[in-house]
């Protein structure tokens, strides 16, 4: 009789140990209600690092700096004083918060958006001579003229560095 008993308190002992190691996560680290239940609706710390780092979208810059960033560079070559410089940042940045404004929109089709866009840059063009003596006026449309072309080989340049890379890699694959 005795063999039997140390036999069942044996197999009572190591199913026991078998429940409480189950609870506690069977060692990996789990805590107190491993399974999920007890913590987290579900997920476990490492599930929950990866939801939270996911990619972001690129911040935002704000159109008071963009507009800012304007003026500083035609202050100089349209001569503007403080007052101007004030009066023509304000108008570029309504004007680039409405530009945003018709480019988010969904309602109206890529044609109706590119005569909004040039109704818009018509009426900020007016708002901003309004600002300028005539003679700022001239410097004021060479220097959108410049700024335009500014943008356009920066745009070209890195297309073009974009395909040289393209080249060289190709280049490379090909030895």
């Amino acid at each position: 009789m005795k063999p039997i008993q140390s036999l069942s308190i044996l197999v009572f002992a190591l199913f026991s140990i078998n429940c409480v190691s189950a609870q506690y996560g069977n060692g990996y680290n789990n805590g107190y209600g491993g399974n999920g239940y007890g913590r987290g609706g579900g997920m476990d710390r490492s599930m929950m690092n990866q939801t939270s780092q996911q990619p972001s979208k690129p911040k935002e810059i704000p159109v008071e700096e963009t507009a800012a960033k304007i003026v500083e560079q035609m202050k100089p070559e349209v001569k503007l004083d403080e007052l101007q410089a004030i009066a023509i940042t304000n108008v570029f940045a309504e004007s680039l918060r409405e530009q945003g404004i018709l480019l988010k929109s969904e309602s109206s089709s890529q044609e109706q958006k590119m005569e909004q866009m040039k109704a818009l840059r018509e009426a900020t063009t007016k708002k901003i001579t309004a600002f300028l003596n005539p003679d700022q006026v001239e410097k004021y449309t060479t220097f959108m003229s410049n700024f335009k072309e500014i943008k356009k080989t920066k745009s070209k340049k890195k297309k073009d560095s974009k395909e040289t890379k393209e080249e060289t890699e190709a280049i490379k694959a090909t030895e």
